[in-house]
């Protein structure tokens, strides 16, 4: 129960699952008296109807420490697998967030970090949900390795959609990078493919980006209107389209 991820229950439209999350809290080490008095409609959904009685102590049914040694294994396997781009990005929000200082450079980092220069972006996700993405869709430092970490400093701390990161949080952070490939300038939607290109708009000073392969983006005429709105371009104006590649680390 403590192990399903938020994205499953999203996706099956759960309603109970919370509720009995918060049950089993209640009852933390403690034994219970469970009585089941009716269950109706077993031909769908089912409405189950019970009590239960929270009882005397019993420190075997210890649902929270099981759930934190869970969460504590999951992340020592996260981080087992994790490569030098996403290593730098959690090195440096973790930093910032804890001593609000720029992490230095590590010294093993390959070197195409230290030796390529590109846009990349860097998004967090927290119990399967984003808490913040920032990125450059052109570099704007000395070296790829400089740029995720100013990337990811400000993923943590500038998105204006989501309050800056707490210390307590960073335990359960999943972090991903996206690095970019130069804007090429194309001149007709058929130029372009949802799954291997992001796209970019642009109309005057507005500009919008969409990267590749999202989820619920299946055609180009979605991916343009949407990188349209985010740069508060009407739908009936032109733009100039820009296409792009992305490699993803997780």
């Amino acid at each position: 129960m403590m192990e399903i991820k938020p994205e499953v229950c999203e996706s099956a439209g759960e309603c109970g699952h919370r509720s009995f999350v918060i049950m089993a809290g209640a009852f933390d080490k403690r034994k219970v008296d469970a009585h089941v008095l009716s269950y109706e409609g077993p031909f769908g959904v089912g409405y189950g109807v019970a009590t239960f009685e929270g009882g005397e102590a019993d420190p075997n049914r210890n649902y929270l420490d099981q759930y934190i040694a869970f969460e504590n294994k999951a992340r020592e396997e996260r981080m087992k697998h994790e490569d030098a781009y996403v290593k730098l990005a959690r090195l440096s929000a973790e930093t910032f967030v804890r001593t609000h200082q720029f992490a230095g450079l590590p010294k093993d980092l390959p070197s195409e970090l230290l030796n390529q220069r590109a846009g990349a972006f860097v998004s967090i996700h927290e119990y399967g949900k984003l808490r913040g993405c920032i990125g450059t869709t052109e570099p704007t430092q000395q070296n790829l390795a400089l740029e995720i970490i100013a990337n990811a400093v400000s993923t943590a701390t500038r998105d204006p959609r989501f309050p800056p990161v707490r210390p307590e949080e960073l335990s359960s952070l999943v972090y991903k990078v996206d690095v970019l490939s130069p804007a090429e300038k194309i001149d007709s939607e058929s130029e372009r493919n949802t799954k291997k290109y992001g796209v970019i708009v642009e109309n005057g000073d507005q500009r919008g980006l969409l990267l590749p392969d999202l989820e619920g983006v299946d055609t180009v005429a979605q991916q343009i209107a949407i990188a349209k709105q985010k740069a508060n371009i009407a739908p009936h104006e032109a733009v100039q389209l820009y296409r792009f590649t992305m490699t993803r680390h997780q």
